[in-house]
């Protein structure tokens, strides 16, 4: 018999899952039937889709370990899906990271050569960063499997196997500094990036807001939306890290509230940051409404 408090977490995780999938899902087709109608995908969609699609299985995978916590279900750690979970997260975290790279060069303004090289480039690099996000993390899907082990993510075996010996501790320290290794790069990577489009739109909107004190500026709502929407990226992205480097460091029991809040969290930022990307997406927001229209009147 469940208690009470897991039964709110179990319908939490459930809602979860399924504005996840559903905000990915709809990211996915409408940019699938853009596709379709124009046989060209631009690079920014192309981008989005990817991640996207990453999103969806990473939300099916926490999903799974909810489902495992929740009514005790073996945990299955097969080195195939320990290597399709690793290669899963792995390549979300660097597709995030180039979206943030992509609006940080498109919206910013930077004076530096190297600034405007990547401004006037990053469109044709886009397919370019995808094929070497898919390699690097091959490449660290194969040095687990080969020098670590496969087994499941730290963070996982310390909730799932308490009873570890001296040996597989020390294993265990090994991939605690490959986990953090991992995700250190893109989350510098996105840091500069993030902080470099909130100061250059801050300054741009003090620039408008200076330039016609009192009145309503053309654009001005526009650059605060924008602003407001990378903010959200921002907390997302590093309340995302900041629990799964603290779940990599700590033991916990499964059903204890500090686990169950942690994967919350971590549910959250693939959903809720999909959400934001349609709402923020003026393209994404209006095939958005036209496919969802359509599907209505198809009814």
């Amino acid at each position: 018999m469940l208690e009470s408090h897991l039964i709110i977490y179990f319908l939490f995780a459930v809602i979860q899952f399924l504005l996840g999938t559903f905000t990915n899902g709809i990211i996915v087709v409408v940019n699938g039937i853009d596709l379709i109608k124009h046989r060209k995908m631009a690079p920014l969609d192309l981008l989005l889709s990817c991640l996207a699609v990453s999103r969806i299985f990473l939300q099916l995978f926490i999903f799974y370990i909810n489902v495992v916590v929740i009514f005790l279900i073996e945990f299955i750690t097969c080195s195939a899906s320990c290597a399709f979970i690793v290669f899963v997260n792995e390549l979300e975290l660097w597709l995030a990271t180039w979206l943030g790279v992509f609006y940080c060069a498109k919206v910013a303004s930077v004076p530096h050569p190297l600034f405007v090289w990547l401004k006037m480039r990053i469109s044709k690099l886009v397919p370019w960063m995808i094929l070497g996000s898919l390699l690097y993390v091959s490449v660290i899907c194969i040095f687990h499997s080969k020098y670590t082990g496969f087994m499941v993510p730290y963070f996982l075996r310390n909730l799932f196997f308490q009873n570890a010996t001296i040996q597989i501790e020390v294993k265990q320290a090994i991939q605690i500094f490959s986990f953090v290794a991992e995700l250190l790069v893109p989350l510098l990577i996105f840091l500069v990036a993030v902080l470099l489009l909130i100061f250059s739109l801050g300054r741009h909107t003090r620039q408008m807001r200076n330039t016609v004190a009192g009145s309503r500026v053309p654009g001005r709502g526009a650059h605060i939306s924008a602003l407001l929407s990378i903010l959200s990226f921002l907390i997302l992205y590093i309340s995302h890290y900041l629990i799964k480097a603290f779940l990599s460091s700590l033991k916990f029991h499964v059903k204890r509230f500090v686990f169950l809040f942690c994967i919350l969290v971590i549910g959250t930022y693939p959903s809720g940051h999909s959400l934001i990307l349609i709402l923020g997406n003026p393209k994404l927001k209006q095939n958005t409404k036209e496919f969802l229209c359509h599907s209505k009147c198809c009814q």
